[in-house]
């Protein structure tokens, strides 16, 4: 989104996720790719008195910091949101932990998987037969990257009225507890934990996977009107018209009577057929589909979801393209991921530092 992003990696190796894999590409790792365009990366030893002061320096030039130490890390390495605020009071302070900094779950190393077991996310996700299944990505680390950024605007934001930053405390704990949604609320109203549905909705039918002739197709019917027009496309009108489904509600109280009469139906004829004949009557619904199909979907190549550039390492890679659609200031992908430590002198050089300071702080594993 333009701005500049200076990663910050330990001497030696840097960033753990690196090494994450296979699949590698001549040595680089896919997941590493994934998550580190557009950014610069310098290499500095926090465990000395000089790093430290090359990150003040940096502080004193930066509108928003962002770590995610364990809960006290920053504080004893002399890099606290108090500490920085004296040496730019503009800062914008983002700490990403498991569980925040206060509670008393605080110095519990946070992982994605842990979190998802943690928060009910896995306790709704699966089925009867499967258990509690996590998501197929770290979606509790994909949404706290995501609320930390809506707080980070906020701040700045703020800033231009009040001239001053503030400190945001993330914890993947709560929002991955935010990410319940209805499934929270459903159950702080009712008093009755949600039990695994694997595939349907808690408060809506039908809307689910079902099988068909060939594959699975997902169905979403949101309003009676559309539960009329599914029925007459699968030849049962009588359905729309039956006392137990004729409400939204209804249909969720009689599930269980009416989804195997739908899939009845929906055995005659192959995913793609009823596909076609759905979205001709306006009928949400769609296939599952595989990455390699994603890859050669029309509609994501038309919105340019996919994206080629060149890494001089690994050569080609392809990485997957920014959701966000701005008219006037697009997102774009400029920069390749950085190799570790890749523009250190870069850095240190528009921090003030001279050639032979920065060759001492390199011979010194400082940097």
């Amino acid at each position: 989104m333009g701005a500049e992003v200076i990663k910050v990696e330990a001497p030696n190796g840097g960033d753990e996720t690196r090494k994450w894999g296979p699949p590698f590409k001549k040595g680089v790792s896919a997941y590493y790719l994934c998550a580190n365009r557009n950014k610069k990366s310098i290499t500095v030893n926090l465990k000395t008195d000089e790093g430290i002061e090359i990150i003040k320096k940096l502080v004193g030039k930066s509108d928003v910091l962002i770590n995610n130490f364990k809960t006290g890390t920053m504080q004893r390495l002399g890099l606290g949101y108090e500490s920085l605020k004296e040496i730019n009071p503009g800062l914008v302070y983002c700490s990403i932990t498991g569980f925040g900094e206060t509670g008393p779950y605080k110095h519990l190393a946070g992982y994605d998987f842990i979190i998802q077991a943690m928060s009910g996310l896995m306790s709704i996700t699966g089925d009867e037969r499967s258990g509690p299944q996590k998501t197929g990505v770290a979606i509790s680390d994909v949404l706290t990257g995501l609320y930390a950024c809506i707080g980070i605007q906020a701040a700045l934001i703020e800033r231009r009225h009040s001239g001053i930053g503030q400190k945001i405390d993330m914890a993947l704990y709560d929002s991955a507890v935010s990410a319940l949604i209805n499934m929270a609320s459903n159950y702080l109203m009712s008093g009755v934990a949600p039990k695994l549905i694997g595939n349907e909705h808690a408060n809506i039918v039908p809307y689910q996977a079902f099988s068909t002739k060939d594959d699975k197709v997902v169905i979403a019917v949101g309003t009676d009107k559309q539960f009329m027009t599914l029925c007459e496309i699968l030849d049962v009108p009588h359905l729309a018209c039956d006392e137990r489904f004729l409400t939204n509600s209804k249909r969720v109280e009689h599930r269980e009577q009416l989804i195997p009469l739908l899939q009845t139906q929906l055995f005659t004829k192959t995913a793609a057929e009823w596909i076609d004949r759905f979205r001709e009557k306006n009928i949400p619904c769609g296939p599952i589909q595989s990455m390699d199909q994603l890859e050669s979907d029309p509609q994501l190549q038309a919105r340019s979801m996919f994206h080629s550039m060149d890494h001089p390492t690994a050569g080609e890679i392809k990485l997957v393209g920014s959701p966000l659609k701005l008219s006037r200031t697009p997102a774009a992908i400029k920069y390749y991921p950085p190799d570790a430590g890749e523009h250190t002198i870069e850095v240190l050089q528009a921090l003030g530092y001279g050639k032979d300071q920065i060759q001492s702080l390199k011979m010194n594993n400082i940097v």
